[in-house]
């Protein structure tokens, strides 16, 4: 073909869809020779009973084909080989045992098996590194986090030259949208709170000049700027435990006994109305009366007069003791409205606080309760043969002190699973009922023998209302918080006087799916493994060691769903 046929081949456009055309026959033939290729086909975490828990697949494969592979591996698994890989007609199974479970590759009969068992390696040590919990509840919570450490693991079918360090370091790149976004949600925090403390300022000048204009000199009772609670947790009835405060430092607080001091069957004080015998109110505005008036038509507690010893008294007193030891056990439950517990775990620590270097040469003897399921977990400096002979809790070195400082050291860790419905420190029922224009929810209590809880709070939420509900009866004290739509059932202390009790409340027509979840939320001065250091021992001198305990037990996540 000469020069001036191709130009005007090309100048009419014949040209292009011949090249177009051999291009997409060249790619049909590479995507036919690729299922001939050696690769990975998919990478799966399954039950030896066969059930599939984490799948990725690497190549074009349809659900049913991949479940049907995986669903054939159990039979074809042998007991007491030693092999690391089971071939049939078509694919070549590679697989290694992770307790219960298999952690298993699917490649083709033409893959290379030392770069399969190199890619299966990978795979096994990072499995541990996302899902601390090696069994099936572990390993479906963190199934996402798994899938993206396969994805860089693998690509198209093939093992990328990655290390354990990098495949963590590639899925925990930070996102600069996301960056971008918590800035911006910074700055309007920050111009609210700005905003919010140039009113409060605002006020507090008018009140000043009304004051100065009154005859007598008295001045206003409100000291300082406003405090706006709107939450419970403020008046020392959180159950975060964070402080402990005096003696063992779990009792009620001062707050709690005027609480208590109310007639049962009505709302708290500060939820239904402006405290009241404060003192002298001088110098308020009428708009400063607005302001804090539409505050609590909003649901906003208002604490007027606040007393700076009320206050201190609030705040944690710092231990006294040279070597204070905290025992902590946390719930996690999840009980089912119908009966039965979805969910029940507990999970424990063991911290020490020693204020003088001096005092660090020491062990600790230990006594728990032989409670099914129970198992312990000690820090690495700790001596493992010592704690489980003798349950003695000591260094490995006993020539080093444990550390000194006002921040608590861990020292051990336990866990207590498989426990079941009666068990449960705290179940609640709620029976909602809809007759004619009006819901009647009936809400009952019952504590367990085992455990006096104290600063009960169940939260119930509620439908969207545009008044308060109306509370026939109950045993304790209630608050409605507008804002949340949610209704707060209060208990300072169930114990052998009350181990059972209800609440009676009235609502507008609701659907009774409305009412759950119901949140629970209390504490209590012993554990479930009823862990307690019974002696402390010096290594360097026989002087006996004067030590304090404290013992709690608070809840996490305490839920009827």
């Amino acid at each position: 073909m000469d020069l001036n046929s191709w130009c005007s081949l090309r100048s009419s456009g014949i040209v292009a869809p011949v090249r177009n055309s051999l291009r997409r026959s060249t790619i049909a033939y590479c995507e036919g020779a690729h299922s001939f290729e050696m690769v990975v086909l998919a990478a799966s975490i399954i039950t030896k009973s066969g059930k599939v828990l984490v799948s990725r697949q690497f190549m074009d494969m349809s659900r049913i084909r991949v479940e049907g592979l995986l669903a054939a591996f159990p039979k074809l698994v042998g007991t007491g080989k030693q092999h690391t890989y089971v071939e049939t007609e078509n694919v070549r199974y590679v697989y290694q045992p992770i307790d219960v479970l298999y952690l298993l590759l699917v490649t083709n009969k033409q893959s290379n098996i030392l770069e399969d068992l190199e890619t299966l390696r990978l795979l096994s040590k990072l499995v541990p590194e996302y899902s601390h919990s090696l069994d099936e509840e572990g390993i479906c919570k963190m199934a996402f986090e798994l899938v993206f450490a396969f994805d860089e693991a693998i690509s198209l079918g093939h093992k990328e030259n990655v290390t354990v360090a990098q495949v963590k370091q590639y899925c925990e790149m930070e996102s600069h949208e996301e960056r971008l976004h918590i800035m911006a949600k910074e700055d309007k925090i920050r111009e609210a709170n700005k905003h919010m403390a140039e009113s409060a300022r605002e006020i507090d000048r008018k009140k000043n000049e009304k004051n100065k204009g009154n005859k007598g000199g008295f001045t206003s009772s409100i000291s300082g700027p406003l405090r706006l609670d709107s939450s419970f947790s403020d008046m020392n009835i959180s159950s975060s435990g964070t402080g402990f405060g005096s003696g063992s430092g779990f009792g009620l607080s001062t707050d709690m006994d005027s609480l208590s001091s109310k007639p049962k069957g009505h709302p708290s004080a500060s939820a239904t109305a402006p405290p009241k015998g404060l003192g002298m109110q001088l110098g308020k505005t009428q708009r400063t009366n607005q302001f804090l008036e539409s505050l609590k038509a909003e649901g906003e507690v208002i604490l007027e007069d606040v007393q700076p010893s009320a206050i201190q008294s609030k705040s944690p007193l710092p231990p006294t003791d040279p070597i204070t030891l905290t025992i902590e056990e946390r719930l996690s439950v999840m009980i089912k409205k119908d009966g039965g517990v979805s969910n029940f775990d507990v999970q424990g620590t063991l911290s020490l606080q020693i204020l003088n270097q001096e005092d660090g040469f020491i062990q600790f003897q230990i006594e728990n309760q032989d409670v099914p399921g129970l198992s312990f977990k000690t820090h690495p400096n700790i001596n493992k043969e010592l704690f489980n002979s003798k349950h003695i809790i000591g260094l490995k070195d006993p020539n080093r002190p444990f550390p000194a400082g006002q921040n608590d050291v861990g020292l051990m860790k336990w866990r207590i699973q498989g426990m079941d419905e009666a068990a449960l420190p705290l179940t609640v029922n709620c029976w909602p009922s809809v007759s004619g224009n009006e819901t009647f929810v009936n809400i009952e209590y019952e504590g367990s023998e085992m455990f006096d809880l104290q600063n009960v709070v169940i939260s119930i939420p509620l439908p969207a209302l545009r008044e308060q509900p109306s509370v026939r009866q109950i045993d304790g004290e209630w608050r409605y918080d507008p804002r949340s739509s949610t209704l707060e059932w209060f208990i300072l202390l169930i114990d052998h006087s009350n181990r059972s009790g209800s609440m009676e409340f009235v609502v507008p027509p609701a659907d009774p799916a409305v009412f759950f979840p119901i949140n629970i939320r209390f504490t209590a001065a012993n554990t479930f493994s009823d862990v307690k250091v019974v002696g402390v021992m010096p290594l360097r001198s026989n002087a006996p060691l004067k030590f304090s305990q404290r013992i709690q037990m608070i809840t996490d996540t305490y839920q009827v769903v």
